[in-house]
């Protein structure tokens, strides 16, 4: 998993007046959890472009006031109508500890179902995971080349070493669904056997 650099500065003074005139200088409130102590402290929004605004799921090395630390964003809130960054919670990654993280989720490979005409039906983005950050992979892929029309993959048939997927076992992440025209042919060929028959 690739990792970005971020600092911050800790907040002297907490409290909603305090993080409004935070924001309105630019900066991002931010806490950080999990290690020893939870600390508070701001970001320049402008850091957060190469960690937040990309598909791809990164740790940080995150250095407040000269003292770094390993982590990953745990949660983020942002304005309901302009869409700013409003805070940023961070869980600072202790050795051996397990985490869980949302990690991509991508297909690769050619299925005989879509081939046939069939629809292929992707229902996630991403899947959560836990274990340690360093088995952790940049995205999860999954091999379609299998899957035929009503073929369906679900969570439980993902594996990943040293990784546990925490989603419902049951659900479905891709299916290849039949289309209009796969069905009136399959109608089609159904009446001919008929006839011949």
């Amino acid at each position: 998993m690739k990792s970005v650099s971020i600092s911050g500065s800790l907040r002297e003074n907490v409290g909603k007046k305090d993080a409004k005139a935070q924001r309105a200088q630019g900066m991002v409130p931010c806490a950080l959890y999990g290690g020893k102590e939870q600390k508070l402290f701001v970001v320049e929004e402008k850091q957060f472009q190469k960690l937040l605004y990309t598909p791809e799921v990164q740790s940080v090395d995150l250095d407040i006031d000269g003292s770094v630390v390993k982590a990953i964003v745990q949660e983020t809130q942002f304005h309901p109508i302009t869409d700013r960054l409003l805070h940023v919670d961070f869980l600072e990654v202790v050795d051996g500890k397990p985490i869980t993280i949302d990690i991509p989720f991508k297909l690769t490979g050619t299925s005989p179902g879509v081939l046939k005409g069939g629809s292929l039906k992707k229902r996630v983005r991403k899947l959560k995971v836990r274990g340690l950050l360093e088995n952790v992979p940049e995205s999860i892929i999954a091999d379609i080349s299998g899957m035929d029309i009503n073929d369906m993959m679900k969570i439980g048939d993902i594996k990943v070493d040293n990784l546990t997927i925490v989603d419902n076992p049951s659900k479905v992440v891709v299916a290849v669904m039949p289309t209009r025209n796969v069905v009136a042919d399959e109608a089609a060929e159904g009446e001919e056997a008929q006839a011949e028959a």
